[in-house]
């Protein structure tokens, strides 16, 4: 099995180490190409206005000054001589669920993956504010939990065009209560606002922040599923069609 890992948090981060590590419990023939610096947030965005650089670290790992979709672009057609047979993405460094999970890279990449043909799984380390503390592992479930959730999903009937995202909930990895598939939640306050600031010169700037509210977390939810402390397994794809509309919409424009 020949397993290509990319992320969003970039090159240097502790959960794509985290992955690469469970991934080599499978097979030695791994590649990472992965974001040169982090870029949370980009979705399955491609870079078309600039050129992109690759850059050979060492043996198969690779860094790229792009997005998480445009590392799996140049793995397929300038570093790998043929297509893996499974893209990882992750393991992120918070949660990729509900609300949030459009705006994902690491999903992104997966996504982008999938749209090639390739299988793909994406993971994400959910963790408390407990978790910034000083000596806090945040990282506990998925470093023990990552690799043997790798093989249970490869023994799932493989959905073409399906990705499958993972959250691995924030909790030490003796407190994980086990698997769960779920579908995708949604908060009772999802709002994305600007904290407004000035520089040392009266410029102003801006950070894009989250107000996060979870209200009721149904168990079939990933959001239930977090709050349960099991590894959530949510099915998703690139299909954005809203196919319950369809009909009343046609009726309605008849």
């Amino acid at each position: 099995m020949r397993i290509l890992i990319t992320n969003d948090d970039g090159i240097d981060a502790p959960g794509l180490a985290i992955l690469e590590d469970a991934a080599r419990t499978l097979t030695q023939d791994v590649w990472t190409v992965a974001p040169a610096t982090e870029q949370s947030g980009q979705s399955s965005a491609i870079t078309l206005a600039d050129p992109l650089r690759l850059s050979h670290l060492s043996g198969r790992r690779y860094a790229v000054s792009g997005t998480p979709a445009d590392c799996v672009t140049i793995a397929l057609n300038v570093v790998m001589d043929r297509k893996p047979d499974l893209v990882l993405s992750g393991v992120n460094q918070g949660f990729n669920i509900a609300d949030d999970m459009p705006y994902s890279g690491t999903v992104g990449a997966a996504l982008h993956a999938a749209t090639c043909g390739i299988r793909a799984f994406a993971f994400s380390q959910a963790y408390n504010r407990l978790g910034q503390e000083k000596d806090v592992d945040i990282w506990t479930a998925s470093r023990e939990h990552c690799a043997a959730t790798i093989r249970t999903l490869l023994a799932t009937p493989e959905r073409p065009g399906v990705v499958l995202n993972v959250n691995f909930p924030p909790c030490p990895a003796s407190q994980v209560t086990g698997l769960a598939v779920v579908r995708q939640g949604s908060r009772a306050q999802h709002e994305i606002y600007t904290d407004d600031r000035d520089d040392g010169r009266g410029k102003s700037y801006h950070w894009v922040r989250f107000r996060r509210d979870a209200g009721d977390a149904p168990a079939d939810t990933d959001l239930g599923a977090m709050a349960a402390r099991q590894i959530s397994v949510t099915p998703i794809r690139a299909d954005f069609t809203d196919t319950a509309s369809l009909g009343p919409l046609t009726d309605a424009l008849a």
